[in-house]
């Protein structure tokens, strides 16, 4: 009896402490959240808005291509339709020939050739009648060889019009990208307590303009007017009077001074001689990131001033303060 006790007793204290464990496991705890790290958040951040500033960019010189684009397709259109209305009055030559030849004969065949609507059609169907041998052999020449070129001008706008769409694809791509970086960079700050996210947004920039910038003629104007915007929005694809991206504002600057500058910051460095960083001087065009995709303003004492990012806007900020690439001289 007394082991039969003790194995009872082996296995009740067994069971208790097994319930004790299931009991603490049952126990609901409390949802913990880790801290975000204020250096990692600061990265993606800035990364966030490289890529989607970088997107924006292509989308700019996607834009420029499509303008481009259209224009070449517009001329092509009104070249077709100038050779349509060729083809048409030596269609009308040929077939006032024919019926000429055929006068007083049954016109059944020529009437076919008359009325056929396809040019293709008609050349096939002169080249078979036995009239032909009495057409003029130039008048003759003369509808191959507009027809040719109507045809070579269809080809032509054909591929054009498919080249527009194919751009016009690609900006909506861009665009969508822009949105999802922004999108993505604006969730990860709101997980910030304020002084956070400002001491994120605001690192390595100033709202501060300087009194004075040494320039003088044109440039003096550009700069003048890209530091006037310091504190104006930062919005994507926007070139002023209030809000700016970053070619959009150097883009208004110049265009104060009366330099016509394109919307884009990789076609921007294209837009004047190039400037070793050594001999920059206030109004100098300065461009960040390989394959370029920021640009900003020289204004001197190793400033420039630009349009940073949406949760920067326009500021002022050191020339090293991205990685460099090379400056122009526009005007």
């Amino acid at each position: 009896m007394t082991h039969g006790r003790k194995r009872l007793s082996t296995v009740l204290t067994a069971a208790a402490a097994l319930a004790a464990t299931l009991a603490i496991s049952l126990v609901p705890m409390s949802p913990t959240f880790a801290e975000p790290d204020i250096d990692e958040v600061q990265g993606r951040v800035d990364r966030l808005y490289h890529q989607a500033e970088e997107a924006q960019e292509r989308w700019h010189d996607a834009n420029l291509e499509l303008s481009e684009l259209k224009r070449d397709l517009a001329a092509l259109q009104a070249d077709q339709r100038r050779q349509e209305e060729q083809l048409e009055l030596v269609q009308d030559e040929v077939e006032q020939s024919v019926v000429r030849q055929y006068e007083g004969e049954s016109l059944t065949a020529v009437g076919e050739v008359v009325v056929s609507d396809d040019p293709s059609a008609l050349l096939g169907q002169l080249t078979t009648m036995s009239a032909y041998n009495d057409l003029q052999a130039d008048l003759f020449d003369d509808y191959a060889v507009e027809l040719k070129a109507l045809q070579i001008r269809k080809q032509a706008t054909s591929k054009r019009t498919s080249e527009v769409a194919a751009v016009e694809a690609q900006m909506a791509k861009e665009k969508k990208a822009v949105d999802a970086k922004l999108a993505e960079a604006k969730e990860l700050l709101a997980r910030l307590k304020e002084e956070e996210r400002q001491a994120i947004l605001s690192r390595g920039t100033s709202r501060i303009i300087p009194s004075t910038v040494p320039a003088s003629g044109r440039a003096a104007v550009a700069v003048r007017t890209a530091l006037a915007q310091v504190g104006d929005s930062y919005v994507y694809g926007a070139m002023g009077p209030d809000a700016f991206d970053c070619s959009g504002l150097t883009m208004y600057a110049w265009g104060a001074a009366g330099v016509g500058l394109p919307h884009s910051s990789s076609a921007q460095f294209g837009s004047g001689p190039r400037i070793a960083a050594s001999a920059l001087q206030p109004g100098d065009l300065v461009f960040y990131y390989s394959p370029i995709s920021h640009v900003g303003m020289y204004i001197g004492n190793g400033l420039i001033v630009h349009a940073a990012n949406p949760g920067t806007d326009v500021v002022v900020s050191g020339l090293y303060s991205m990685p460099y690439v090379g400056a122009v001289r526009p005007g």
